[in-house]
């Protein structure tokens, strides 16, 4: 079984600003952790840089870790050498067609695909779900929208992939997403579902902020349009059972007006 340990160590992310195709919905600094382990890779297909540079900066605020790729022979490379999460593909490329790179790709593997093109007739929609992509957004967008959307495609595909999660360990808390058990020093502890999935986000991001947005799409869904205390419960559930105290967490910190953050390993 592979045990997951999440390197310690964080870095500013700096404010960007959006170009006109992506829309700013991202103000102020966030804090991330440069790390591989419970970031998903994504391979942004798209030979614009006055999008791939914005959109890959909020991508990696969102938790993802980007690649691009500016022609359709590089995109079909480095999917190749790389095996990413999902693609994100534009259709128009300067050597070639998004719907044949998406063909290629799946006729290569079932990586979840979603396309993006600057054309929004139903005739390119059709035409990009019928060569096998997943979803489809349409220029103009937002980087929040994208995310979302990446998330729901994510979601979806997840059974497909769930053997290759392995187990998280930050410290003396330990998680296990195949047995569905989390351990504190060994001792198991007794969390309800939304527990489970709210602690395994913030594990996989350990040292990061993850912003409360993300945890209601992830752990809830996109369109969740209960009250936003659920999640405050559920994290106040969590400390008790980690035996956090709220005024001076070990684990669970609370970050005023964005989220919430896991300890890292070099924080206890």
């Amino acid at each position: 079984m592979t045990i997951l340990r999440l390197p310690a160590g964080e870095e500013a992310v700096r404010t960007i600003r959006a170009a006109s195709l992506v829309s700013s919905d991202l103000r102020g600094g966030t804090i991330a952790v440069p790390m591989q382990f419970g970031r998903r890779s994504i391979l942004l297909v798209e030979d614009e840089e006055s999008i791939t540079a914005p959109l890959s900066e909020a991508l990696r605020r969102e938790g993802f870790e980007p690649r691009v790729a500016g022609t359709a022979a590089e995109a079909l490379e480095l999917a190749e050498s790389t095996d990413p999460d999902l693609v994100l593909l534009d259709v128009m490329l300067p050597d070639g067609s998004g719907f044949d790179v998406c063909r290629e790709l799946r006729a290569r593997s079932s990586v979840p695909i979603i396309m993006l093109t600057a054309r929004g007739d139903e005739a390119d929609r059709v035409a990009g779900l019928e060569v096998g992509a997943d979803d489809y957004v349409t220029k103009p967008f937002s980087a929040r929208e994208v995310a979302a959307r990446i998330r729901a495609v994510l979601r979806r595909a997840a059974p497909a992939s769930e053997e290759r999660g392995g187990v998280i360990e930050v410290g003396d808390v330990r998680l296990d997403p195949v047995k569905h058990e989390a351990t504190l020093d060994g001792r198991r502890l007794e969390l309800s579902r939304k527990e489970f999935d709210v602690l395994r986000l913030l594990m996989e991001n350990a040292g990061a902020v993850v912003k409360r947005e993300r945890l209601f799409e992830e752990v809830w869904d996109t369109n969740w349009f209960g009250s936003t205390k659920t999640l405050d419960v559920h994290i106040s559930a969590l400390r008790k059972k980690l035996g956090d105290d709220p005024a001076e967490p070990r684990y669970v910190h609370t970050v005023r007006g964005v989220g919430f953050r896991f300890a890292g390993p070099d924080e206890r």
